[in-house]
């Protein structure tokens, strides 16, 4: 009924879109309070420059003046209507721009994640998130309380998800999503998928070894975190199903594999994203180090990561849980999850031969698998970086998949492998041309409700940029009195709150690394640290944006990859959020305090990882509880 309602009102915005006039629709003249912003004003041709002074609020204003037009950089330090005034010979020409106050660009992230978890519905929630950012940019452009609600309303559509549809990676992902959905359903039809069950079944044979071999499966699939979670929960849901999983429990560990063991790994497509953002905040501090060099000495601290795996295999090696995970994974022992009790209904995917051949299935995974790594060594090949004598092999491999295209490599990988799965299916004589076609179709339409979360989630997220979110969180950082020892658990924490708002790990180290790297070395530098203690903190830095990025992306129900995590899991995205919340707060402040705390007073971070590891057992053992085995 949800989707019905949300459809409904996308096609009812779409008709008002035909009335809308053109020129009422993006807001003209509105800026961010404290947010340095490119203004543009008009003045009469052929006046001698000396002759114009542009002033706001007595303040004199340098500007770039040249063919009827006053080009000029300015923070609006207030907010409200503010005044422009344009002097020329002692006329004098006021131009009235709309400022948003910036705390106000946390109010759609909070109301969609608000109503996310207090209605346990995701689609009106992120429509409610994207129409109140809409609503405050063109009611601060004077179009008043119903003209902001209209012209909102209409934004979402020819703008929000127009521009959020036509973005390059944006579709790739979407296509990407689709083909692997089309696969994961012809695999299944032609019993390939039944052929893997049974064969994985003489090692996962309990909810424990099947936990087990999930957890070993996201570990092993660890250059791209898309690829990690789509492959390893769509092959794994059948097997987890039998032995009486919660869907819960697998989002969870596809969720809480994928982007941990992308972000510390040194061959992955995190690589070039990571090392591009170091790049942007150590350009002018005069670092003897290389960025390459510094992500590579920040790995050790990345505390939330590595905490995060350990602390999954503890559960499932112990066999406890607790909380929300603890309620859902007893439920699955009595009830054990079927396809048509979840919101991602698969029951379409039923054998239509029986023939259970396991290779029907894997052979077009692999390749998917090694087709991608092979793009990424394709797409990133640099024959000088090879060639570098100075530079070892892990070196010159990290710098090619940095380099590389992975959304090329993602979508290059997935074609190769529908085609795979199409061949073989009608090469045995499974399913016939037509047959094997609609299957993968099906796949197709299965994947649409979870794509439409995921257009939201990104209209959302360029709401939140246009508002300067992102800016608001880290001015909190600003100015600060900040003892150098407390720096990267600041930042940790800062970085969690980003990610947690927006919904974005990438987009948050975007923004942050260039803020806080040259932040926390001029801090360093006027703390008078000695040279080895204040790269450990620089590098403990380094890595809390990285990790506190990851956590808060686990956290975040507009997350990118927990929706992903939840659409390839088949599980409830809702439900997937609440029981991954406890144990991702929990890691999170072992992290925050026994490793990213610790590790700044100079301490070596492999020995700060021992207690670490022996307080996430204890809390295991102390508060985890054995679920009941009914069967």
């Amino acid at each position: 009924m949800t989707k019905k309602i949300t459809l409904t009102v996308f096609a009812l915005l779409c008709f008002l879109n035909l009335f809308a006039n053109e020129s009422e629709k993006t807001p003209p003249g509105v800026y961010i309070q404290n947010i340095e912003s490119i203004i543009t004003v008009d003045i009469p041709k052929g006046v001698n420059d000396s002759l114009i002074t542009i002033k706001h609020n007595q303040k004199i204003i340098e500007a770039d003046i040249s063919n009827g037009k006053a080009t000029f950089s300015y923070s609006f330090k207030d907010s409200g209507d503010q005044h422009i005034e344009v002097i020329i010979e002692e006329k004098s020409n006021r131009y009235t721009f709309g400022v948003i106050p910036l705390w106000l660009s946390v109010i759609p992230p909070l109301i969609a994640i608000f109503f996310a978890l207090a209605f346990k519905e995701v689609y009106s929630a992120l429509l409610l998130g994207i129409l109140s950012g809409t609503f405050i940019l063109f009611y601060y452009a004077g179009n008043g309380i119903f003209g902001a609600i209209l012209n909102g309303l209409l934004d979402i559509v020819d703008n929000r998800v127009i521009s959020t549809m036509t973005d390059r990676d944006h579709i790739a992902i979407i296509v990407f999503s689709m083909l692997i959905g089309g696969m994961v359903s012809l695999i299944t039809k032609n019993g390939g998928m039944t052929g893997v069950v049974n064969k994985l079944s003489k090692y996962a044979s309990t909810p424990r070894s099947g936990q087990l071999i999930t957890w070993f499966m996201g570990i092993a699939i660890f250059f791209d975190d898309y690829a990690n979670t789509l492959v390893v929960g769509n092959t794994m849901r059948p097997i987890t199903d039998r032995l009486k999983i919660s869907r819960e429990k697998l989002a969870y560990i596809v969720d809480s594999t994928a982007a941990p063991i992308a972000a510390i790994a040194f061959i992955t497509t995190w690589i070039g994203a990571e090392l591009s953002y170091i790049v942007s905040g150590t350009a002018n501090l005069g670092i003897d180090e290389s960025p390459y060099n510094i992500l590579l000495s920040s790995i050790p601290y990345s505390f939330y990561p590595v905490f995060t795996l350990v602390f999954m295999f503890m559960l499932i090696m112990k066999r406890r849980d607790f909380g929300p995970m603890h309620r859902v994974e007893t439920d699955a022992r009595k009830n054990p999850p079927t396809d048509d009790m979840q919101p991602h209904s698969q029951s379409q995917y039923k054998n239509v031969k029986g023939k259970e051949r396991w290779y029907n299935a894997a052979i077009p995974v692999l390749i998917i698998i090694f087709g991608t790594i092979i793009g990424l060594l394709y797409t990133g090949w640099d024959s000088a970086l090879w060639a570098d004598s100075t530079k070892g092999f892990a070196a010159k491999l990290s710098g090619v998949i940095g380099a590389a295209d992975p959304y090329k490599a993602l979508l290059w990988s997935s074609t190769l492998g529908v085609l795979t799965a199409v061949i073989l299916t009608i090469g045995q004589r499974i399913m016939s041309l037509k047959d094997a076609t609609e299957s993968v179709i099906d796949g197709f339409k299965i994947m649409l409700t979870a794509m439409l979360i995921l257009v939201l989630a990104w209209s959302l997220a360029g709401v939140t940029a246009d508002l300067h979110t992102a800016d608001f969180l880290s001015q909190l950082l600003t100015g600060a009195n900040i003892p150098t020892f407390l720096l990267p658990a600041i930042v940790f924490m800062l970085s969690a709150l980003v990610a947690f708002s927006t919904g974005s790990s990438w987009g948050t180290m975007a923004i942050l690394y260039p803020l806080v790297l040259p932040t926390t070395w001029m801090l360093t530098k006027s703390a008078g640290l000695p040279a080895d203690e204040a790269m450990n903190i620089f590098y403990n830095v380094t890595a809390s944006v990285l990790a506190g990025s990851v956590l808060g992306d686990h956290c975040s129900p507009i997350s990118d990859t927990t929706i992903l995590s939840s659409l390839a899991s088949s599980c409830n995205h809702i439900s997937h959020v609440n029981t991954q919340l406890p144990y991702s707060l929990t890691v999170g402040a072992v992290s925050v305090v026994m490793g990213t705390i610790s590790a700044a007073f100079n301490l070596s971070p492999v020995i700060v990882f021992i207690p670490g590891f022996i307080i996430l057992y204890f809390i295991v053992a102390k508060w985890g509880k054995r679920v009941p085995d009914f069967s």
